[in-house]
């Protein structure tokens, strides 16, 4: 029985049955031969899945393992389609699970080849969303290499976007692949991209790939950190702290250290220590960022204290640095970091 809502029904989608048999006939309708009709049950389909009740269903009644076929349908409309209702899924907790854990991954993979465009672009945000969870992640470590393939070859922003969030997702799990994919020179050319969103979420890869010593040396190896250096003096602050991080990571070796002081760095962290400082009060919701850059700028300055040079620049600002580690309204995180600063710079043998 279809559901009469009193509005001419739309000729793009199938009729839609009452309550719970719903999705299992809009399922039985995928298996007609005729495109046309699958179609039509994929967009209605999509159209229950803003229903939770109706998404919950189709996770939980076994039905996502009959969409593998549509993914390597000859009909690049009902491919599309198949990605659009995954990426609704997607949307939540429960269908990102159920994805992770199906056999859709292959298949939705090969899509990535896909002569569609809008079919390339919505694979590229079910993999994004995936990525979120540490068991997609996991999951996606396989991919890495075709990613960065993708990476390489991608001229439209948005999908550079998702490729670098999702790699940086994966890399935070597990850096290896990445960088034996290049991925420190190939994020070091995007840090340099005429899109902001895209110098963020490079950083924020780059970061990723110096956290393993491996990753720290190629940094230093393959002239990034001047790169890294200069994003430190933009506007956006999530820039900023994806670049922060990235140094804090790096000045951990050696040489690392001596990149950082002979670009100068120091002056250019202590700057944004009391730029921060007048600016914390400004946007609440901003303010998880600009603590963590704050964070990542005072454990960077720690390491460059264990170098003379560095010590003795921070000792002639040990001033600064007090004033932030003394401070009772200051965040306990901050004061913590900015205590250890302090400590390293006056330590005495």
């Amino acid at each position: 029985m279809s559901r009469d809502t009193g509005d001419p029904p739309d000729p793009g989608r199938a009729p839609v049955a009452f309550g719970l048999r719903a999705v299992p006939r809009l399922f039985e309708q995928l298996q007609r031969p005729d495109s046309g009709s699958r179609r039509r049950a994929l967009a209605s389909l999509c159209g229950l899945m803003l229903d939770p009740e109706r998404l919950h269903q189709t996770v939980s009644g076994g039905f996502l393992e009959q969409l593998k076929v549509l993914l390597k349908d000859e009909d690049p409309s009902v491919r599309g389609e198949t990605c659009e209702l995954l990426l609704l899924l997607s949307g939540h907790s429960v269908g990102r699970e159920a994805l992770f854990s199906s056999s859709l991954l292959p298949p939705l993979s090969e899509l990535l080849d896909d002569h569609s465009s809008s079919c390339r672009t919505n694979v590229h945000r079910v993999l994004n969303r995936l990525a979120l969870l540490p068991a997609g992640a996991d999951a996606l470590l396989s991919l890495v290499p075709k990613l960065m393939l993708k990476l390489k070859e991608e001229e439209e922003e948005e999908v550079q976007v998702l490729l670098l969030s999702t790699l940086s997702c994966v890399s935070r799990l597990d850096a290896l692949p990445a960088l034996s994919s290049d991925g420190v020179s190939l994020f070091g050319q995007k840090l340099s991209h005429l899109s902001p969103s895209v110098r963020r979420e490079a950083a924020a890869a780059m970061m990723a790939l110096s956290v393993p010593e491996d990753g720290k040396r190629q940094v230093c190896e393959k002239a990034v950190l001047p790169v890294v250096v200069r994003l430190l003096q933009e506007e956006d602050v999530e820039i900023q702290a994806n670049a922060a991080g990235v140094i804090m990571y790096t000045v951990i070796i050696t040489a690392g250290k001596q990149q950082c002081l002979d670009l100068d760095i120091v002056p250019v962290l202590l700057r944004l220590l009391s730029i921060q400082r007048q600016e914390e009060d400004e946007e609440a919701e901003r303010r998880p960022r600009r603590k963590a850059l704050v964070v990542y700028a005072l454990r960077a300055l720690t390491s460059l204290a264990e170098a003379p040079d560095g010590r003795r620049l921070l000792l002639e600002q040990l001033p600064v640095l007090k004033s932030r580690s003394e401070a009772t309204e200051e965040d306990d995180d901050i004061r913590r970091a900015a205590q250890t600063v302090v400590r390293v710079v006056t330590w005495t043998p």
